[in-house]
């Protein structure tokens, strides 16, 4: 590899993961040159978290939209055309695909949090299977290239794709624990964790968001794109997929929010941090509001927590504090909209997820007292959204139409 690319023989490049916008264009204008040919032929490959140069690592800051993908996929295509940048303006649509698919199938979110709750419930009464999980999520299971990773995660809140994918496999197939759990595990520690794009990604490796087909970690593989760093020899050879006994009908996109008319209330959350790029207006007043502590009924990794705080402090700036966390985002809206003297409140579009569950349950007492709540979408999810019906297949072959809609061309 290094005679091919002798620029990566030795080259360290950890990413700094400082929750502010500053750092993620500082990370983006970094990377940008290498999104192309280099990113096709090294992007596969897990060098370890010293020697990142071969992936952007921009994802924290993408998740909680202190950088846009438009402004991504605008900087890559100034610098590569379409052709040379291809792999990688797809990643970047595989955000979006599965937040546009788990919109259309909302109840895979809802199942997943249902079965979540009833397996801790199991836990505490299943005393093998709770020493199985502990051994797996305290990295002591002697598969070396899992517990690496268990530690890397826990002590970093990031692992490279490739990574994440092995770990699932191993996970469910070779340690057989239910892949909830391990979603979850994921989801409490990872800077970038998002419920589309985690709980899918978990149900792919398991055969269940494409019916059938599983992916199974191989020790081949896992030596190959760790130039050998790790060799395991534990690992389930062969596997049949999971399985389940409820369907998830697709429903009807619906995103016709229009702009709130002002004065309004701007809310930010962590799902949109750039939520006040997307009004036509500026704001009365900003209030910020975290549903971090929402992401699963246990409790959120360090890096993970300091990373989602960070990035909506630095979001709100010093002249709108983040409220504390509570489950009834009623209250602190209802109380912040008497304070601006506003009946409207605007908030960027939430997806399936814990910040879209407490609008859902907000809105209702909102309009009870007179406020009216407005969700504006983005006009990238509206494009490449109603794409996402199927496998990403059928969003990526619409990839050159949604780029001309976005007006990126290179």
């Amino acid at each position: 590899m290094s005679e091919i690319f002798p620029e990566l023989a030795e080259r360290s490049e950890p990413i700094s993961f400082n929750p502010t916008r500053a750092e993620g264009l500082k990370r983006l204008e970094q990377f940008v040159a290498r999104t192309g040919r280099h990113y096709t032929n090294m992007r596969n490959y897990d060098f370890g978290a010293a020697r990142r140069s071969n992936v952007s690592g921009l994802s924290p800051w993408l998740r909680h939209r202190l950088i846009t993908e438009t402004e991504v996929l605008q900087r890559v295509l100034a610098r590569h055309s379409t052709n040379a940048s291809e792999k990688f303006v797809q990643e970047v649509f595989w955000r979006t695909y599965f937040k546009g698919w788990l919109e259309q199938r909302p109840s895979v979110w809802t199942q997943y949090q249902r079965d979540l709750v009833d397996l801790v419930q199991v836990l505490d009464r299943d005393v093998a299977l709770q020493s199985q999980v502990n051994i797996a999520v305290t990295g002591k299971t002697g598969i070396d290239c899992f517990d690496y990773w268990v530690r890397e995660l826990i002590k970093t809140g990031y692992l490279h794709n490739h990574a994440r994918m092995w770990f699932a496999s191993i996970w469910i197939f070779t340690l057989r624990l239910p892949w909830q759990l391990g979603a979850d595990f994921f989801l409490r520690h990872l800077l970038d964790g998002d419920p589309a794009s985690n709980t899918l990604s978990w149900r792919w490796v398991g055969g269940l968001h494409t019916k059938d087909k599983i992916y199974l970690a191989r020790a081949d593989n896992i030596a190959k794109f760790t130039e050998g760093r790790f060799n395991p020899r534990e690992l389930a050879t062969s596997a049949e997929p999971l399985t389940e006994q409820v369907d998830h009908p697709r429903v009807s996109l619906s995103l016709c929010e229009t702009q709130p008319c002002s004065p309004y209330l701007l809310l930010l959350t962590e799902e949109d941090l750039s939520g006040a790029a997307l009004m036509s207006s500026a704001p009365a007043a900003v209030i910020g509001l975290s549903a971090t502590q929402g992401r699963s009924p246990n409790s959120l990794g360090r890096p993970a927590k300091e990373f989602a705080i960070g990035a909506m402090n630095n979001a709100l700036g010093p002249f709108a504090q983040l409220a504390e966390p509570v489950e009834d985002w009623s209250i602190p809206l209802l109380n912040a909209a008497k304070a601006a003297d506003v009946s409207t409140i605007a908030t960027a579009y939430a997806p399936v997820g814990p910040v879209r569950s407490r609008l859902d349950r907000a809105e209702p007492v909102l309009n009870s007292a007179g406020i009216t709540l407005h969700r504006v979408v983005r006009s990238s999810d509206a494009f490449a959204w109603p794409h996402a019906k199927a496998g990403f297949f059928s969003l990526k072959k619409k990839i050159p139409s949604i780029l001309n809609q976005m007006k990126l061309t290179s």
